[in-house]
């Protein structure tokens, strides 16, 4: 039996128990680190953070690019290329409906990047 941890990939972000705990309380496994670090960067834009924002806030848990590229001032292939970076980091999942794609959250991996920068306060004594 080997003793190093098993490998994460995006399949297992998508679970409901935590993938790891909160960096506040223990240093993550570099394997860990290499999956989850294409979601982290994908987010670093800050074209990106909004169109994840606009996508994750959606009132019926998705949204059409026809809805999402007038917020922007960018071009059609540049709002294309911020969601398919955020497609391959695994944050959307994306559905084609005749000339329209419709994007929505995957919140099994949103829950693990949020659980991982968990920080617990513990209120003041005294």
């Amino acid at each position: 039996m080997s003793k190093q941890p098993a490998v994460l990939t995006l399949t297992d972000l998508n679970a409901d128990t935590p993938c790891c705990p909160p960096i506040a309380q223990r240093r993550i496994p570099a394997e860990t680190a290499a999956v989850l670090a294409p979601a982290f960067k994908a987010l670093g834009d800050p074209v990106r953070l909004q169109l994840m924002s606009m996508i994750a806030s959606a009132p019926d848990g998705e949204i059409c690019v026809c809805d999402l590229t007038p917020a922007f001032e960018l071009s059609g292939p540049t709002i294309s290329h911020h969601l398919k970076t955020l497609r391959e980091a695994g944050l959307v999942d994306s559905d084609r409906r005749g000339t329209w794609v419709y994007y929505r959250a995957r919140p099994g991996i949103m829950r693990q990047l949020a659980g991982l920068l968990t920080v617990e306060t513990t209120a003041p004594t005294g």
